[in-house]
């Protein structure tokens, strides 16, 4: 392979839609450009690209993967993105590391919801982008539709710069807008055989290409000036222009083809090297001084510090840790000490390498722009920074989103427990947006995610890589019990069995505490009627009582108890007896004290698009939600509300089918309140229930 220069760079993110093709395109690239002898294919599970056993059983991408072509005299970096929201930080991670994105619209279903998502990240990094109008051969595809649903869901200029030949199954080849070409592809190898642009195509042509120059002169205006004068632009002109406005987003090339049939796939690679960005023509990237909020910059130049930043860990079990990172600025040769300075550590680096889907091709130097990886470091992470040590710098990592579906975990295999847990963590170091907790209070092994799908998927990662099996079950919703009234009540342990007898008496006020008040306790013995030495038993009986609850099993929460009284006997009293003492007077009396259970209740924002906005509230409502606030976000509205967390278990798939995949929200826990008595009343008949099986 050639040695190239940051200048001869180019870098992007594939994204777009789940079911655009995006997976096909960079199987194209990877053909046309004659990097790949053969054209992957993702129904046929050959694809370079979605090598992972859990994508080629979907056919469908779930992780981010990286590959590179040569293209007159460039080296095209380039990331392929999952579709699905489900794995929406790898889309994020992949367009945090890149100068540029293609954007794969179908031409059948046009702009959808996650095409809307990832335009707007796109925006956020202020990405130059090309969007491609792929699997034009389809039935019912149609380039014009497809083309206007561009136009009416994005504000910048999105213009042609080539049109299809033909449509459907006709659909044979494209027409160059610039040089005024038309190109039939007949081979599926991706070469076109140039030819003169159909007759009854050339007024359509005139029309697009006149609509096109003037959106190029106007991003431009020493080009403006001149095309008025001239009424005409040369095509260096034009290409000079095109680059300058889509490198600083005025404009948004359009491009069309069929990645399965390689139809212009070579158009899109020249376009990509004439018109993208390379690493030097965007601005330095900002970090921070170490212990400081000083701002750092770091140029893209071989003779900066170097820097760079992890955007993907792989858990192999075979390889160990798999490090994807970006470099921004300096050079690093293999074998080469790094310093993480996320984590304040020095990693010892072996072979670093080019990625090539699953495979890796060894590299000499890496310098700024370069894509790359290495294995087996010991602690670097997902989102750290490696630079020089002496001259340390922290740029931003992409923010992790909240969880929001959890499932119960519980081993197919006793004794596995141990092994659950260190399977997880490594998977956590591979997708940090998997969650993985104990909940103390239902005593279950909880992992949460992004979606069903995220969690099915990394199970079957969990049994491929470490072997280990888990059934997946709804959690259980840690209510809590508490009081609303008053009483005063005795406890009385009295047992005598021949020898020592045992004896415990205490008397009790209790009292419920304000939400959120935990437990106090109060001793109020005056004149010795219990010993000092038997006075915490009763404290400690009256907590480990209120553990196990008294309703429903539940802890009991939010209340207070006063010691008051009580009696002994001299030699049959025992910290034993009152502890089981002051465990019977805290049963008997949160029962005369109207106990009732808590439940969680959770604040939740749910974002979609305006027309589904009665359907959402609607069934917010029927899970005793309450809509508390609206807000906007572009075309979307924003639902802020509360509802209990027992509603919305599984609230992703059912706010999916709602949406038609165009919704998401996000929650976290607010606070605790009454459980209604219809519902309370199935609770507690449920735990009597099982308490009789038992």
């Amino acid at each position: 392979m050639a040695k190239y220069e940051s200048k001869s760079l180019r870098n992007l993110a594939i994204v777009g839609h789940g079911g655009t093709g995006k997976t096909s395109l960079c199987e194209s690239l990877l053909f046309v450009s004659g990097k790949s002898e053969r054209l992957g294919r993702v129904d046929d599970a050959t694809s370079v690209m979605d090598f992972e056993p859990e994508e080629q059983k979907r056919r469908v991408s779930i992780s981010l993967a990286a590959n590179f072509v040569e293209w007159e005299k460039h080296k095209i970096n380039f990331i392929d993105t999952p579709g699905d929201s489900n794995f929406a930080y790898d889309i994020k991670c992949s367009m945090s590391v890149v100068e540029n994105t293609v954007i794969v619209v179908d031409a059948v279903g046009g702009v959808e919801f996650q095409t809307q998502k990832v335009w707007e990240l796109a925006e956020d990094f202020k990405l130059p982008r090309i969007i491609f109008i792929n699997r034009l051969d389809r039935e019912r595809a149609n380039f014009d539709t497809a083309l206007e649903s561009i136009k009416n869901k994005f504000k910048k200029k999105a213009t042609p710069v080539c049109l299809p030949i033909g449509a459907e199954d006709k659909f044979n080849g494209i027409v160059d807008l610039i040089g005024m070409k038309a190109y039939v592809f007949s081979d599926n190898k991706g070469i076109g055989k140039a030819m003169d642009i159909p007759a009854e195509m050339k007024n359509d042509v005139k029309l697009m290409r006149d609509s096109m120059v003037e959106d190029i002169a106007e991003a431009d205006d020493e080009l403006m000036n001149k095309y008025l004068e001239a009424g005409e632009l040369s095509d260096e002109e034009l290409k000079a222009g095109l680059r300058k406005a889509v490198i600083s987003g005025s404009l948004i090339p359009v491009v069309c083809g069929s990645s399965t049939k390689g139809i212009g796939i070579s158009f899109l690679l020249d376009l990509i090297v004439d018109s993208f960005a390379s690493p030097l023509d965007r601005d330095p990237i900002k970090g921070r001084k170490p212990k400081s909020d000083e701002v750092e910059e770091r140029q893209p130049s071989e003779d900066a510090p170097f820097s760079a930043i992890v955007f993907k860990t792989i858990a192999d079990p075979y390889a160990g840790r798999l490090t994807l990172f970006r470099v921004y600025s300096g050079t690093l040769n293999s074998d080469t000490p790094v310093y993480n300075s996320s984590r304040k550590i020095t990693e010892k680096f072996g072979h670093v390498f080019f990625l090539e889907g699953k495979s890796q091709k060894q590299a000499e130097v890496l310098i700024p722009g370069d894509i790359a990886g290495v294995a087996k470091l010991k602690e670097t992470v997902t989102g750290d920074t490696l630079c020089n040590e002496k001259s340390p710098i922290i740029f931003e990592k992409v923010a992790v989103p909240p969880p929001i579906i959890s499932y119960a975990m519980e081993p197919k295999t006793r004794g596995d427990e141990d092994k659950i847990a260190s399977s997880i963590h490594r998977l956590t170091e591979e997708d940090p947006t998997i969650v993985y907790t104990r909940n103390v209070e239902t005593k279950e092994m909880i992992l949460s995610g992004m979606g069903q799908v995220h969690i099915e998927v990394n199970i079957e990662k969990m049994k491929r890589k470490f072997g280990v099996e888990v059934n997946l079950n709804t959690p259980k919703i840690p209510y809590k019990e508490t009081i609303k009234g008053k009483t005063n009540v005795q406890g009385k342990y009295k047992k005598q069995s021949g020898g020592r007898g045992q004896f415990g008496d205490c008397w009790i006020d209790i009292e419920p505490l304000p939400r959120g008040g935990g437990f106090i306790f109060e001793d109020k013995i005056v004149g010795g009627v219990i010993p000092g030495q038997y006075r915490p038993a009763v404290e400690k009986g009256i907590v480990e009582a209120a553990i196990k609850g008294v309703l429903a099993g539940y802890p009991v929460v939010d209340f207070k108890i006063a010691l008051t009284f009580g009696s002994y006997h001299a030699v049959d009293s025992s910290e034993m007896a009152f502890k089981i003492a002051g465990s019977m007077a805290f049963q008997k009396g949160v029962m005369d004290c109207q106990p009732i259970l808590l439940e969680p209740i959770v604040n939740i924002e749910i974002e979609i698009p305006d027309e589904y906005m009665g359907d959402v509230i609607g069934d917010l409502n029927s899970r005793r939600g309450r809509v508390q606030g609206m807000d906007s976000n572009g075309s979307n509205q924003i639902i802020k509300g509360s509802v209990p967390l027992a509603e919305i278990l599984k609230y992703a798939p059912d706010l999916r089918s709602m949406t038609s995949g165009r919704g998401n929200f996000t929650y976290t826990h607010s606070h605790y309140e009454e459980v209604p008595a219809y519902i309370a009343e199935k609770i507690i008949a449920g735990f009597k229930k099982d308490k009789e099986e038992e």
